[in-house]
C-alpha cells in the first residue's frame, strides 16, 4: 500500500465519522424529542473527539510528509494539499485552547439567548469579552502554524470560511460595495416610489404550502428519491450524495418566504450532490467554501427562482395551489417580491439591502479581531455604520442591532463575508450562463423544460465537479474568466430593480 493509499484509507474512516454526526445533527435539529437533546449533544462530542484523534495521531503528519515528495499528478498533488490543510487546521490550536473556546462561546451563546430579548448589552458585553479574547488566540495560532499566509488575525479567521478567497479580493469587493451600493439603494427606493411594490398578504393554508414547495423542488431538479424536504426554525441543508436533507421554514402571511428558502437550500443540496464520487471520502472532494456554496443557494434562490422567466411558468403552479390567487398574474406575483427598503433586521433584509448589512458585520469584526476597537466598542461602530449604510438610528436598541445575530457568540468572526462573497460569486456566474446559454431565460419564460437541467449541468461541469481541487479564486476564473468582482451584482440589481428585465 502507498502512503498516499494509506492517507486515502484514513480519511475514509474520518468521512465516516462525518457522515454519522451529520445525520445525528440533522435528526436533532428535525426530528429529536426536546428531552434527548443533552444525551445526543454527547454522543455527538465523543464522535467529534475520535474524529480529532484519528485526525491528528502522528503518523497522518508523518504520510503527509512522505506524500508531499512522492506525488507527480496535478489531481495528487490536489489530493494531499487538501489533507494537508484539514490536518494543519486540526493541529493549529492546543487542546486546551479548542477546550477555552467551547467553554466561553458556550456561556457567551446561552446569555444571549435572554440577554437579546432583554435588551442586555451590559450583561451579554461581559461574556463577549473572553469570547472576542479567545479568538484572538486562535487567529494568532492558525498564524503561527502558517506564518506566511495570514497578514492580519482577521485574515486567517476567514479563511476558515472563505478558503481561497483572497484577502485582496474581499477587501476590493467590500470597498466598491461600500461606495456604490448606498446611492444605488437610493435609486431603487426613488423607483418603487413611483411603482409601488403590492405585497400579497395571506393566510396561506400550510397543507398547500407544503404541496406547493414539492413542486418546485421537482421543477428545480430536487430527486425525492435520493432526498428529503423538512421543517426546522432556521431553513439549513446537509447531507451527502444519496441522502440529502434540506428544510425550510412556513409564515401563514408569507407564501414566498418558504419557496425561496426552499430554493436557496435545494441550491446548496445540489452543490453536495454534483461533488464528484470518485473522492467522496477525501478532503479534495468536498465543496470548496463557504463562499462558493452561497453562490451555489443564491444562484438557485435569487437567479433562478426569482428570476421574472421563472415566475412566468410557475404562476399557474401558484395559481393552481391557491384558487384566490387567480386575479394576479405573473408579473404581479413576481413583483410582489421585490419590495425595497433599509431595515434593521439582517434576516428580514432585501436583496439590495442585505450586503450592506453584511458589509455592517465585515467591518466591525476585522477591526475588532486585528484590535482596532475592543468588544465594548461595537455599539457604537454599529449604529455608526447603520448611519452611514443604512440610514437607521439604532442608539440603545440593542435587541435589534448589534445582538441579533448569534454568529459572534462562539467566535465566529469570518462567517459573514461568505454571504455577500456568495452573491457576488452567483452574479458573475449568471452573467457567464447568459453568454454561454443566451437563450435561457426567453426559453425558461416560454414553459422550455429542458432548460433547468441545461443550467444543473453548465454548474456542473464548471462548479460542482471541481469540488477542491483548486482554490475559490481560481474556480471562479475558470468559471468566470476572472476573480470575484461587484460590478455583476451591481448590475444584476439595477437590471431587477430599477430596469425589471430579470
Amino acid at each position: 500500500m502507498t502512503v498516499l493509499e494509506q492517507l486515502a484509507e484514513r480519511f475514509a474512516r474520518i468521512a465516516k465519522l462525518d457522515h454519522a454526526m451529520t445525520y445525528l445533527g440533522w435528526d436533532q435539529m428535525v426530528m429529536m424529542p426536546p428531552a434527548g437533546s443533552v444525551g445526543r449533544s454527547e454522543a455527538i462530542a465523543e464522535l467529534a473527539s475520535l474524529r480529532h484523534e484519528v485526525l491528528t495521531a502522528p503518523e497522518v503528519g508523518d504520510w503527509l510528509a512522505l506524500a508531499e515528495s512522492s506525488v507527480s499528478t496535478p489531481l495528487d498533488r490536489a489530493r494531499v494539499q487538501e489533507m494537508q490543510r484539514e490536518h494543519r487546521e486540526a493541529t493549529a490550536l492546543p487542546a486546551d485552547l479548542v477546550r477555552a473556546r467551547i467553554t466561553v462561546g458556550s456561556a457567551c451563546e446561552q446569555g444571549w439567548r435572554q440577554q437579546r430579548p432583554d435588551n442586555d448589552w451590559a450583561g451579554f458585553v461581559e461574556n463577549f469579552k473572553p469570547v472576542v479574547s479567545i479568538a484572538r488566540e486562535v487567529a494568532d495560532a492558525y498564524r503561527a502554524a502558517e506564518p506566511d499566509s495570514y497578514a492580519t488575525r482577521y485574515d486567517a479567521l476567514m479563511a476558515q470560511h472563505c478558503n481561497g478567497d483572497k484577502p485582496e479580493t474581499v477587501n476590493a469587493v467590500f470597498a466598491e460595495l461600500a461606495e456604490r451600493l448606498p446611492p444605488l439603494l437610493a435609486r431603487v427606493m426613488e423607483h418603487q416610489k413611483g411603482n409601488p411594490i403590492s405585497m400579497i398578504a395571506g393566510p396561506f393554508a400550510r397543507e398547500q404550502q407544503v404541496d406547493l414547495g414539492r413542486h418546485l423542488a421537482l421543477r428545480l431538479g430536487f430527486d425525492f428519491d435520493s432526498g428529503r424536504l423538512d421543517t426546522s426554525l432556521h431553513p439549513f441543508s446537509t447531507g451527502s450524495r444519496g441522502d440529502l436533507r434540506i428544510t425550510t421554514r412556513y409564515v401563514d402571511e408569507d407564501l414566498f418566504d418558504s419557496l425561496q428558502a426552499t430554493a436557496h437550500e435545494i441550491g446548496h443540496a445540489s452543490y453536495e450532490g454534483g461533488l464528484p464520487e470518485r473522492w467522496a471520502n477525501e478532503p479534495v472532494g468536498a465543496s470548496r467554501s463557504m463562499s462558493v456554496h452561497e453562490s451555489q443557494s443564491l444562484f438557485f434562490e435569487k437567479h433562478l427562482f426569482l428570476s421574472r422567466a421563472f415566475q412566468v411558468g410557475f404562476a399557474t403552479a401558484i395559481h393552481d395551489s391557491f384558487p384566490p390567487l387567480e386575479g394576479y398574474d405573473s408579473q404581479q406575483l413576481w413583483r410582489s417580491q421585490l419590495g425595497v427598503g433599509p431595515s434593521r433586521i439582517r434576516v428580514e433584509a432585501d436583496e439590495v439591502t442585505y450586503p450592506l448589512h453584511v458589509l455592517l458585520r465585515y467591518e466591525i469584526e476585522r477591526d475588532l479581531m486585528n484590535a482596532a476597537i475592543e468588544a465594548s466598542d461595537v455599539p457604537e461602530a454599529w449604529d455608526a455604520s447603520m448611519q452611514r449604510l443604512l440610514g437607521i438610528d439604532t442608539r440603545g436598541d440593542f435587541t435589534n442591532g448589534c445582538l441579533q445575530d448569534i454568529h459572534w457568540t462562539d467566535g465566529a468572526f469570518g462567517y459573514f463575508p461568505s454571504y455577500t462573497l456568495g452573491a457576488v460569486n452567483a452574479a458573475q456566474l449568471a452573467a457567464s450562463i447568459d453568454r454561454d446559454l443566451p437563450d435561457w431565460r426567453a426559453n425558461l419564460g416560454r414553459g422550455d423544460c429542458d432548460v433547468i437541467p441545461e443550467l444543473r449541468d453548465w454548474l456542473g461541469r464548471h462548479i460542482w465537479s471541481r469540488a477542491s481541487t483548486v482554490d475559490a479564486d481560481t474556480l471562479m476564473r475558470e468559471a468566470t474568466g476572472a476573480s470575484a468582482d461587484p460590478a455583476h451584482l451591481l448590475q444584476h440589481l439595477e437590471r431587477r430593480y430599477i430596469d425589471e428585465s430579470v
